[in-house]
């Protein structure tokens, strides 16, 4: 069977290129919107993120989206995408690739 090309992305917090599996998106929209894409196909301009509980700490302290959309984004989100990266690491731990 043929070998599929694995999609890479570049985690804005890091640098680093990662399988996009292993990321989250993160979306701004046209009303100036943030918000955590689980399923990579909301409309706006998105940027990601390893899912790493550290990292996502480091992109909260370091105001990444800000400087990344170019607009003041609210503590609540970055509280929100803590609180979701640390829950998909979780599932990752639990079930494996396939969560």
């Amino acid at each position: 069977m043929k070998k599929r090309k694995v999609p890479l992305r570049k985690d804005i917090v890091t640098g680093e290129m990662h399988p996009k599996k292993d990321l989250v998106r993160v979306v701004k929209n046209k009303q100036d919107e943030v918000s955590v894409d689980p399923t990579g196909k909301k409309p706006g301009r998105g940027a990601y993120i390893a899912l790493d509980v550290e990292v996502a700490k480091r992109a909260q302290k370091e105001k990444t989206f800000d400087k990344a959309f170019g607009i003041k984004v609210n503590a609540d989100f970055y509280e929100e995408l803590v609180a979701y990266v640390d829950h998909q690491q979780a599932r990752k731990e639990l079930f494996g690739n396939d969560a």
